[in-house]
């Protein structure tokens, strides 16, 4: 269960301003369907974080316990520093979607969008730090959704109240944390 709650509240604090939240707000602003997005949401992180959780576990059996130590602690590091800048949406992002229709552009756009993120990086950290794979894919999947959801349901308004210096703070808080309790606890 620790897998799960830790997963969970790593990947909502890091999404926080990051550019698959930007994201998900111009995909609402642009299709007006929040369900549809949500959906393409849900499957486009699940198959991003499944494939990236697998990546992490395989690594943690290729690497020693002591490198593997150190290099979850060093990235979680880098990570919290990571967070601090923000996320801004590239040209190839502010295009508009295709004729594919709401779910389908959201599949699409958040897949690539996520691929060498933060948060598909911290999936690949923790599901090298913890053997229960599937709390690490739900958890990094449910913090994903608990971060997007509101911003895909309220719109504009909602993010423009978001306080995202602070949140982004928070989140380097949080990942400056698991880094010292990876090189102080170890792996497993």
């Amino acid at each position: 269960m620790d897998a799960l709650f830790v997963s969970t509240f790593a990947v909502a604090v890091a999404e926080i301003g990051d550019k698959t939240q930007l994201l998900a707000l111009l995909l609402a602003a642009r299709y007006r369907k929040p369900w549809p997005i949500v959906a393409g949401i849900l499957l486009a992180t699940l198959l991003n974080h499944a494939l990236a959780a697998w990546f992490g576990a395989a690594l943690s059996e290729w690497l020693p316990a002591g490198v593997l130590r150190w290099l979850v602690a060093g990235s979680f590091l880098a990570i919290a520093l990571w967070t601090l800048r923000p996320d801004r949406l590239e040209e190839d992002e502010r295009r508009k979607a295709g004729p594919g229709g709401a779910f389908l552009a959201t599949l699409v756009a958040f897949f690539l969008a996520e691929i060498g993120d933060k948060t598909q990086v911290a999936t690949v950290l923790l599901a090298a730090k913890y053997e229960a794979l599937a709390q690490v894919i739900a958890g990094t999947t449910l913090g994903m959704l608990v971060a997007n959801i509101p911003v895909v349901v309220l719109g504009a308004r909602f993010a423009e109240r978001l306080p995202l210096r602070a949140a982004r703070i928070a989140a380097a808080l949080l990942f400056l944390a698991l880094a010292a309790w990876v090189a102080w606890r170890g792996i497993g």
